[in-house]
């Protein structure tokens, strides 16, 4: 199922960079939509996601409505939620785990897998970092302060990646 559900997903990332048509883009974005129902995503989810997203897209629509007119700036957007939401709905649904091994059974290298795991997992990884630091720096009244966000943001990335370093060489991985 999990192969099934990969092929899927970089059937619809192919789609949405092939068709430049505000419809047919429009009709991917309804069944990805659609896809969320099927899979019962909690809608708490959807909502958190579908904030995130709203703050990309109307940052992009207004540059490159901007930069290149109506038309394209429409069509750009309608991409990126069709892309976004078609890889969120494909995390939200499908286990780390059962990823890896699909993907270690399809290119019969454990290292493939692992590379794909430690991947999905960094992105989470930095997601909880980034909240945690916003979160104390709210608690500590500098919450609109770059430096208060990105200095403690990239110390605790860089020990983290330290930490996944020094994991991974103990295990004999990377010799």
């Amino acid at each position: 199922m999990t192969g099934l559900r990969l092929v899927a997903l970089l059937t619809v990332t192919a789609l949405v960079f092939v068709l430049s048509s505000p419809w047919w883009l429009g009709g991917i974005c309804v069944a990805v939509a659609a896809g969320y129902a099927v899979a019962r995503v909690p809608w708490r989810q959807c909502g958190r996601f579908a904030r995130s997203l709203l703050v990309l897209v109307v940052f992009v629509f207004g540059l490159q409505w901007w930069l290149l007119g109506l038309d394209p700036a429409v069509v750009i957007c309608l991409r990126i939620v069709a892309a976004l939401g078609a890889a969120n709905l494909f995390t939200v649904t499908t286990r780390v785990e059962d990823l890896v091994s699909t993907v270690e059974r399809v290119t019969r290298s454990e290292r493939v897998g692992l590379l794909v795991g430690l991947t999905l997992r960094a992105i989470t990884t930095l997601a909880e970092i980034a909240g945690e630091v916003r979160e104390a720096a709210k608690a500590r009244g500098v919450e609109r302060s770059p430096v208060a966000f990105a200095v403690p943001f990239l110390v605790r990335t860089l020990r983290h990646a330290d930490e996944l370093g020094e994991a991974l060489a103990a295990r004999g991985i990377g010799d």
